[in-house]
């Protein structure tokens, strides 16, 4: 048999393989679909996510350079608090609200001039109040971060799941028909390196984003430790005028 003959023998009935991405899908096995699904799903949500923290953190460092502005213009803290009451648009705000509830609750009851004793567990009282806000605050920010993190270590070796079933489909049909054909052996393994291709492309935006927003919110957790430890200094101040 000539060379040509043997080529048409393997290779015929390829040019009906229908290799796109949506035929891939509809050819492939059971599982495979399966796993490919849960990767276009992850990737969809892991965008949203990614979309929504830019976002959200966008917005975030505008009102907090806003609040800012107005936390050091301010002639007292009293005015500000009155101007801002209720309204908490950001956690800055969030945190000095929170000490200045205390500040005057203590002030109602005539803590502020009393003792040391009783001037420094005021102090106390308010460094816990905002370290327990900034808690608060930095915990809803990493909402939805520990999904990221898993989608970034697991997608990998869901999309690898799904090529080695692709790839094992394949070698049970070189078993079946006992041929070697591409028309037998491209399905299975093209769907297989579909899987994993899909994987990665869930996984590597996932990691990027994960470590690009975990730096963001370091910098933004010091930033409201060190706005903190200048608001307590200013109360303090104003604890030992008022002695």
């Amino acid at each position: 048999m000539g060379q040509d003959q043997v080529d048409s023998v393997y290779l015929g009935g390829s040019a009906d393989l229908d290799l796109s991405l949506v035929g891939l899908f509809l050819a492939a096995d059971p599982v495979v679909k399966a796993v490919i699904l849960g990767l276009l799903i992850t990737s969809v949500w892991t965008w949203a996510i990614i979309i929504n923290k830019a976002i959200r953190m966008r917005r975030l460092r505008r009102r907090t350079r806003s609040f800012e502005d107005s936390f050091w213009s301010t002639g007292t803290l009293e005015d500000l608090y009155d101007r801002i009451g209720g309204t908490l648009t950001d956690p800055m705000s969030a945190v000095f609200s929170a000490a200045m509830r205390e500040w005057r609750r203590s002030a109602s009851l005539g803590l502020i001039g009393k003792s040391e004793q009783v001037r420094a567990s005021l102090r106390m009282r308010i460094e816990q109040i905002m370290t327990l806000t900034i808690s608060r605050e930095m915990e809803a920010l990493e909402r939805n971060m520990t999904f990221l993190a898993s989608v970034g270590a697991t997608a990998p070796f869901i999309g690898l799941f799904g090529t080695v079933w692709g790839i094992m489909g394949s070698f049970q049909s070189i078993a079946a028909t006992k041929t070697t054909a591409l028309s037998v052996v491209a399905p299975g393994i093209a769907e297989a390196l579909f899987a994993t291709a899909l994987g990665l492309v869930a996984a590597i935006p996932a990691v990027i984003a994960y470590n690009k927003i975990s730096q963001d919110l370091d910098r933004f957790a010091q930033h409201l430790e060190r706005f903190s430890g200048d608001f307590i200094s200013i109360l303090s101040r104003q604890l030992d005028e008022g002695a």
